[in-house]
């Protein structure tokens, strides 16, 4: 940016020259321009990239468009092209849009924008893309996102400027009928119309094309970049320990990236806003020009009170009370429009969770709670719907009033002159072409309110959950539990505490070892913290404080007692958390045996949910294959055979002591059969303060098959 900022300085200095050589006031107002647009590039360095890139763009246009200005302006220009001169406000119109830019990057909602739309623009790594008709290439991923927006935003001013032409055709095509100018009217058809109208079809072409991809690509970055930070260190558990601090994290990651970025609609993504912003202010400045021209003499009607650019005073005043009457009207909806994604989010996770546990809601005969449960969720979705529509009936009552009345102002007011002979019908509809330019530029809060406050809400629940994910990786990186060990040994418990998530002690300070290829059974009454105790060693337990000295380089692996079964083939299933192409098919089958599960081997490319297919105790049976194929130096069970009968639960634990004779065996279990398959027993004891305290069982003797 400082080159830049550098070449746009250089530039005003050569503007000041000519202004000073030849007393041009134009001259002048453009090295102004230049001189503060060269200050704010400058200082754009620490913004935002997004937004870096669009200042970079427009300094880059002073440079062109000023310096193309200067050179219609100087004798060394043909007198041939003298028509088809730079205008000499296009370089100030981007020079103030620089300036805007960096103005509008200090605004807290817009850097919450910004920063989540930077994420992709700084991304690392390359990718693979293609461009009709040429062969595929490989650039980095950010290179190719910044060639598209910079693509974009130039066809899109390019857009602007073939209306800006249309307009003058307008102008001279009505001008030609008033005069009855046959061969005026037709040349301005063919030569004009015809010509500017198909470049513009085709730039609009090539843009939905360029647009497309850009968005995808985007979406995919983002969804990618929300699914890894999401998942990463097991951030989603720990987020879901808060109590819903971010609802719903599978909407926010379908929904809402796809409509933060464009959402398939016009006007509803910050894509779309970025371009459409830029394209109402290419509009307003462009058409604010020409109508300040038309209406230069204008008088206000029926008096001879001459203001200068009337048209624009009042496109800007009746915009402004527009504005803020659609304002008062429709500030709730970003509110509601946050309620409307959480119930609607709510409502369709408990019809999926419903579809998950169907076997058990069947059996407990449960429909008709589940039924009420539904629509009560759904009444929350009705009653939001309600509020929506009672507030969005009354914006539109008043913008649809509003838009009738605006294509009238301008004839209203340039009547008097058409009518008296002052100018001619071409002006008069140019002055109302202009004019509904200037109005609908100047009006763009009102035409998007409401999709803007549908992306406010988006914007928030983003934000609110990449502020749920910060907090739940920094409570990963702060949490007092301490893992270190040496590489080969026991595994420790040192001073140990855990907490749970609502700040109640659950286990009080303790320690205790555990030698290697040493069976332990741990038992204690239902709460006490025996699971937390597991997952404190695993190591997705944040709350606690104290010391856990774990081999280094130890496989830990730990069976709940109900497991997560992916949906797709048994081979899958059976292989998570590692891929298929990891095992091969008969160690995969030879696993199912040792788990009691022969009877699937012959499955295994099947594709089914399997969660709903296998019995409880099949589903634990497969957890423990698993095992097998792990092959993990510690393998902690909790309740992982409770779904068992007895004489399955031996055989598996003999199976286990048969298959993986070199991994120490850690189980929580409440059945007294457990003890003969162990040669340890530990217990949780209660504390006179609530908690609970791990301590060996001294009273039991410890069976050993």
């Amino acid at each position: 940016m400082r080159p830049l900022s550098l070449a746009v300085a250089a530039f005003s200095a050569l503007a000041f020259a000519v202004w000073f050589s030849t007393g041009h006031s134009a001259a002048l107002l453009l090295a102004v321009f230049a001189a503060v647009c060269a200050v704010t590039t400058f200082l754009s360095q620490p913004i935002s990239t997004f937004l870096r890139i669009l200042v970079g763009i427009f300094a880059t246009e002073v440079i062109v468009f000023g310096g193309g200005a200067l050179l219609g302006a100087s004798p060394w220009w043909p007198e041939a092209l003298a028509a088809y001169t730079v205008p000499e406000t296009l370089g100030m119109t981007v020079a103030f849009f620089a300036i805007l830019v960096f103005a509008i990057s200090h605004i807290p909602v817009v850097r919450t924008v910004a920063r989540i739309a930077d994420r992709y623009f700084e991304a690392e790594g390359d990718t693979t893309a293609r461009i009709w008709p040429f062969p595929a290439f490989r650039a980095p991923e950010r290179k190719l996102a910044l060639w598209m927006i910079v693509f974009l935003i130039v066809l899109n001013q390019a857009q602007v400027g073939i209306n800006v032409r249309l307009s003058f055709f307008g102008r001279d095509w009505f001008n030609a009928i008033q005069t009855k100018d046959e061969a005026a009217f037709w040349s301005l058809l063919y030569t004009v119309f015809l010509f500017w109208v198909t470049i513009y079809i085709a730039s609009a072409i090539v843009e939905i094309v360029v647009q497309a991809m850009l968005t995808i690509r985007w979406r995919r970055y983002l969804t990618n970049h929300y699914v890894s930070n999401w998942l990463d260190g097991a951030a989603h558990y720990r987020i879901s320990l808060k109590g819903g601090a971010a609802d719903n994290p599978d909407q926010r990651i379908a929904e809402d990236v796809n409509r933060f970025i464009d959402g398939g609609q016009v006007g509803s993504g910050v894509y779309s806003y970025s371009i459409i912003l830029i394209s109402t202010l290419s509009n307003l400045v462009s058409f604010s020009i020409i109508l300040w021209g038309l209406s230069s003499d204008f008088k206000i009607p029926g008096t001879e009170i001459a203001v200068p650019g009337i048209l624009f005073w009042v496109a800007l005043i009746y915009s402004l009370i527009g504005t803020f009457i659609t304002h008062l009207i429709g500030r709730a909806l970003t509110r509601l429009s946050f309620l409307r994604q959480r119930y609607e989010a709510d409502f369709r996770f408990s019809l999926a969770r419903l579809r998950e546990y169907s076997e058990q809601v069947a059996l407990l005969k449960g429909e008709t709670i589940e039924r009420l449960g539904a629509m009560a969720r759904f009444a929350k979705i009705y009653d939001n719907f309600v509020d929506l529509m009672r507030v969005r009936k009354k914006l539109t009552a008043f913008t649809a009033f509003y838009g009738q009345i605006s294509p009238f102002i301008p004839y209203i007011v340039a009547a008097p002159f058409y009518f008296s002979g002052k100018i001619a019908l071409g002006v008069l509809t140019q002055t109302a072409g202009a004019f509904g330019r200037v109005e609908a530029a100047l009006n763009f809060f009102v035409t998007y309110y409401s999709s803007l406050a549908e992306f406010r809400a988006v914007l928030d629940r983003l934000s609110g959950f990449d502020q749920s994910i910060a907090r739940a990786q920094a409570l990963q990186k702060e949490k007092p539990l301490v893992f270190s060990g040496p590489p080969q040994g026991a595994l420790g418990i040192s001073g140990l505490s855990l907490s749970l998530p609502d700040g109640r002690a659950l286990l009080a300070p303790s320690s205790i070892t555990l030698a290697p290829r040493e069976a332990v059974l741990l038992n204690g009454p239902s709460g006490s913290g025996k699971s937390t105790l597991f997952r404190a060693i695993s190591g997705i337990w944040p709350l606690g404080d104290g010391r856990v000295e774990i081999p280094a380089g130890a496989k830990i692996m730990l069976l709940p007692q109900k497991p997560y079964i992916p949906i797709g083939s048994l081979r899958d299933a059976v292989t998570y958390p590692s891929a298929a192409a990891d095992y091969s098919d008969e160690s995969i089958r030879a696993a199912l045996q040792n788990a009691l599960l022969g009877g699937l081997a012959a499955r295994l490319d099947e594709e089914d949910n399997w969660q709903q297919r296998l019995s409880g105790g099949e589903q634990q049976r497969l957890a423990v294959a698993r095992a097998f194929l792990a092959k993990p130096d510690w393998l902690f069970l909790d309740e992982a055979t409770a779904s068992l009968d007895e004489a399955s639960e031996a055989a598996i634990y003999k199976s286990l002591a048969g298959h993986l004779p070199e991994a120490t065996i850690v189980s929580i279990g409440h059945r007294s059969t457990l003890a003969a398959f162990h040669k340890r027993r530990l217990e949780m004891t209660a504390s006179a303060d609530g908690a609970f305290t791990l301590a060996e069982n001294k009273t039991a003797a410890a069976a050993a098959p």
